[in-house]
């Protein structure tokens, strides 16, 4: 059973994952405005694995005997200066996402709750690959500036991950 606080703060986060995914939806249609079709499915997919993780903590507070309590989600940003500004946001929206997961670790020790502790460690390993991603992009756009041939080549290599929910969905007979 989990603790009233960690209840809380699981509940939290469900919401922020859903913000997440919301928050790459809305930078996906500032990059297909902008004609930059590869990295705005780059943010498809990325919108549909935050999703996932809401999912993830949504299940686990079942699976837990909790009730979840969904939160509201406000609007993101959707313009910006430059693809490099937008991957700094998102550079910077997974920073407060790591911190975020590290205060329900934080919970979970305190409450010597072992089972979420357990259950969070994916998510810890998880932010890490997700900071090294956005910095390694913000990095490669750093370089390349306004250079349009350098930015036609890391539009078309970020749009080979594409999201995957969206095609399922539309299956013609189902």
């Amino acid at each position: 059973m989990l603790s009233e606080r960690m209840l809380k703060a699981l509940n939290e986060q469900v919401t922020k994952e859903l913000f997440s995914a919301y928050f790459y939806l809305g930078i996906a249609a500032y990059f297909k405005e902008k004609g930059f079709d590869g990295f705005a499915t780059w943010m498809e997919a990325q919108a549909e694995e935050e999703l996932g993780h809401a999912m993830r903590i949504y299940d686990y507070i079942f699976d837990r005997g909790g009730r979840v309590e969904l939160g509201r989600i406000e609007k993101p940003k959707q313009d910006f200066e430059s693809p490099l500004k937008a991957f700094e946001a998102v550079y910077l929206h997974e920073v407060g996402v790591t911190e975020s997961i590290y205060r329900l670790v934080d919970i979970a020790e305190e409450e010597k709750d072992r089972a979420t502790y357990q259950f969070l460690q994916w998510f810890v390993e998880e932010q890490v690959e997700e900071e090294a991603t956005a910095k390694a992009i913000v990095d490669k756009l750093r370089i390349i500036g306004d250079n349009p041939n350098g930015l036609f080549m890391l539009d078309r290599e970020l749009g080979q991950r594409g999201p995957k929910l969206r095609s399922l969905l539309m299956q013609p007979g189902q």
